[in-house]
């Protein structure tokens, strides 16, 4: 029996996105397209008389998370849980959704509960719901690749381009409420609106559809226009990324572009989903 078990999920960004409203959690989500990125989340989970999680993101450490607690509640188990990312919280990195994938991954794991990743996907996926989180993040992170998800919920995805090995870069200004912006009628009007409609044909294709996309959304900020215009003098693939106030952008010339304007992530579009790392017993 595990004393502990480590897991991972990837990260995603949406480049573009629509709100899909069901009857149940299942039916909904969002559709979209985006980069499911090779820097996400570990979670340890270690067997605990009470339930605690700690959440350690670009060195920032936050004592308790209610989407952990609700999912480990639902699973009926306890546990000490911490999670660890190299990304900041709340910018357009679907953390939320794989800090979620990566703990009920190592939870049934550890607790030998056959739950298989479709139960894990869902369970995610209400939760994210719940919450009020990234609607899309939990199909999108089950595995790597440029993703194009067509319907809601977690068996939405209809293709995912693989093979894209040029670097990721990503520069956060700061955080974008996902829930003020999802639960906003007027903006998620102009959201829908423009959302193209269609999957992207290839990577050059997704960076134009999402930049289309943030320019007639009204979502870019001035800061995220001066990044964008400098990469657009640099001939550098970039757009906003959603929901974050920030900018991500592919290719060899996208981190030394997108350095005169903070740090920089650094990443490659991951070529997997959620993972064991470590069976510890």
């Amino acid at each position: 029996m595990p004393a502990s078990v480590k897991a991972f999920s990837p990260g995603h960004i949406s480049g573009y996105f629509s709100k899909v409203v069901g009857d149940v959690p299942g039916s909904t989500g969002s559709i979209g397209a985006g980069l499911v990125l090779a820097e996400g989340v570990t979670a340890t989970v270690e067997r605990s008389n009470e339930t605690e999680v700690i959440v350690v993101a670009d060195g920032v450490e936050t004592i308790g998370s209610p989407p952990i607690e609700n999912v480990l509640e639902r699973m009926g188990v306890r546990a000490f849980v911490q999670t660890e990312s190299l990304l900041p919280i709340g910018s357009g990195f679907g953390l939320s959704a794989a800090s979620l994938l990566a703990t009920i991954t190592a939870a049934d794991e550890l607790f030998s509960l056959s739950m298989g990743m479709a139960e894990i996907a869902r369970s995610a996926h209400d939760i994210e719901v719940l919450h009020g989180n990234g609607l899309g993040d939990v199909a999108a992170e089950l595995g790597g690749g440029l993703v194009c998800r067509t319907a809601p919920g977690i068996n939405g995805v209809a293709g995912r381009l693989m093979g894209l090995e040029m670097p990721v870069a990503i520069v956060s200004l700061s955080p974008i409420s996902t829930r003020s912006v999802l639960s906003s009628p007027d903006t998620m009007e102009k959201v829908a609106s423009a959302y193209p409609g269609r999957s992207p044909a290839d990577i050059d294709d997704f960076f134009a559809l999402s930049r289309q996309f943030a320019e007639a959304s009204g979502l870019i900020t001035h800061r995220v226009r001066v990044i964008l215009s400098a990469c657009d003098d640099a001939n550098v693939l970039a757009s906003m990324t959603m929901l974050g106030e920030g900018v991500f952008a592919y290719g060899e010339k996208a981190a030394a572009v997108l350095s005169q304007f903070g740090i920089v992530y650094s990443t490659h579009v991951a070529d997997a989903g959620p993972m064991i790392l470590e069976v510890n017993r």
